[in-house]
């Protein structure tokens, strides 16, 4: 095989595909997975309307506490973020609303068990007797004035709330009055559910602390259950607090009794040590799916590429002007090289999205995110997918450049491609049990089924496999490469001249089993 003539071919095919459609979509797969996977989510959330609901309270205290506690929830998490940029001297805070100001200075000299109960009390209506006493003057100036500050909750706008980067419950949900008319209530909020111009509505018992009976919650959404989770949390609070006083149980007790057994998760480092597990550990974890599904995108938009341009080749006979001049094992080695190097020049430019992306990122987005970019990028994986890409494209890029050979036209190539697609879809169905238990058993004996083994071990990174088994794993692709590589130049050397019907596979094994005659 003459290797100048090969890089011709490849350069020729390299070229070719620059000029291609579907090469610049394959460039611009992978940030716009990333790009829509991270932003989308994002902007669905600001861009959802806020949820109107309406209550019907049959027993007289419970909307009102349950409002009265998520107004003290709200007023903590202005609270904090005032109290932040005070701790931090950040120029930020002269310019927060001048209730946040009060609000922060009021409470920061408190103990914390003193601060919640001030806060309890400053989304209260009806201050109890004796509420204040012994407080400094600047929290009970701040409790006197409470009507103020509960007033500049309801008021605040959404816009106002993220400029602030608070996350109001109003934000949502919005709580409408029950409209007066002709029949009772409940019939009322039943029409305008049905019209679409209330989300839902909750009854109440007339006795929660005793059960749910006559409690409802009543929307033709139910696939949507934030507002319903949102409000049963709260009314399960105030409920909870209210049957602990019945049966005079101290809340501390309480909670001590309700507290779960919980097992700190900890792994070991390199030498050993226990370390605690973060964020980033987990996501690390389950990283290679990720890996594993443009691995598989790669693998198949590269052969896919290779199929089409062999089939457009042939059927334009353009082949036959090139067999000319090369032979038909320079020919198939050549459009295999120059598609591999195609498919490397995309994943280049994934590899430079990412390390933009690591640069970019952290300015806008947060902690998790920013743990989520530096995954992908870890230098580990980007190489394991370099390597499990090129492995992989060679080992498919062998069967489907022979497929090609055979077809006429991409219509002929659907039978054909069943053996090739249905290998290249099961490393997809195991991806979670393996990523599950990457060393266990059935991991292990995928790792050595040649088809399956490029997207089986990428999806172990994470365990990672022991260092025989990656190269154990590699020896056996190279060697399944040769053997594919081989079958496809046999196939390829008669089936790219052949004009009309598609052989049947019983003439292709017998090409196959007549070796280099022919």
């Amino acid at each position: 095989m003459r290797l100048s003539e090969v890089y011709l071919i490849a350069r020729r095919e390299y070229l070719e595909n620059l000029r291609t459609k579907a090469f610049w979509i394959g460039i611009l797969t992978f940030p716009l997975i990333i790009t829509l996977a991270l932003g989308v989510p994002m902007l669905l959330a600001r861009a959802k309307e806020a949820r109107t609901f309406a209550v019907l309270d049959h027993s007289g205290f419970l909307l009102r506490q349950i409002e009265e506690k998520q107004a003290a929830q709200d007023l903590n998490a202005a609270f904090e973020r005032a109290a932040q940029a005070y701790r931090q001297g950040s120029p930020a805070f002269a310019e927060l609303p001048e209730m946040l100001r009060r609000l922060a200075l009021a409470l920061l000299p408190l103990e914390e068990t003193q601060r919640g109960q001030v806060l309890d009390w400053l989304a209260q209506v009806d201050l109890p007797a004796g509420a204040g006493a012994g407080l400094p003057d600047p929290t009970r100036a701040l409790l006197e004035q409470r009507a103020e500050l509960l007033e500049w909750r309801r008021d605040v706008s959404p816009s106002q709330l993220k400029d602030l980067g608070l996350d109001f419950a109003q934000s949502r949900y919005r709580r409408v009055e029950i409209p007066q008319g002709e029949g009772d209530a409940q019939t009322r909020l039943n029409q305008l559910v049905a019209q679409g111009d209330l989300f839902a509505y909750f009854v109440i018992g007339p006795d929660p602390v005793a059960g749910a009976q006559d409690c409802k919650y009543v929307s033709q959404n139910l696939t949507d259950t934030e507002l319903h989770d949102w409000f049963s949390r709260l009314a399960t609070a105030v409920v909870r607090q209210q049957r602990l006083a019945q049966v005079h149980l101290d809340p501390q007790t309480a909670h001590w009794v309700q507290a779960p057994l919980e097992f700190a998760g900890r792994r070991l480092d390199e030498g050993g040590a226990e370390q605690q597990v973060a964020f980033g550990d987990r996501a690390r974890q389950w990283a290679p799916l990720a890996f594993v599904y443009l691995l598989w995108i790669a693998v198949f938009t590269s052969a896919q590429m290779l199929l089409n341009s062999t089939i457009e080749e042939k059927s334009s006979r353009i082949v036959e002007v090139l067999l000319s001049s090369v032979d038909a094992a320079e020919l198939m080695a050549g459009k295999i090289a120059g598609t591999a190097a195609s498919g490397l020049t995309v994943v280049g430019s994934w590899s430079v999205f990412i390390s933009l992306a690591v640069a970019i990122v952290p300015g806008l987005l947060g902690g998790s995110a920013i743990a989520v970019v530096q995954i992908i990028a870890n230098p580990f994986y980007l190489c394991s997918f370099v390597v499990y890409f090129v492995l992989g494209y060679l080992f498919y890029a062998a069967l489907l450049v022979s497929i090609g050979s055979l077809c006429n036209s991409l219509q002929e190539t659907q039978n054909l491609m069943m053996p090739v697609l249905v290998p290249m879809m099961v490393p997809l169905f195991a991806m979670v049990p393996v990523g599950q238990d990457p060393n266990g058993l059935l991991a292990r004996i995928l790792s050595f089924i040649p088809p399956f083994t490029p997207f089986v071990m990428m999806n172990r990174a994470a365990g990672p496999p022991a260092p025989w088994e990656y190269l154990a794993t590699a020896l056996l692709m190279v060697a399944s490469i040769a053997l594919a590589t081989r079958a496809a130049a046999r196939i390829f050397r008669i089936g790219i001249l052949m004009t009309g019907k598609p052989p049947r596979l019983r003439e292709i094994w017998k090409w196959l089993r007549q070796g280099e005659a022919r």
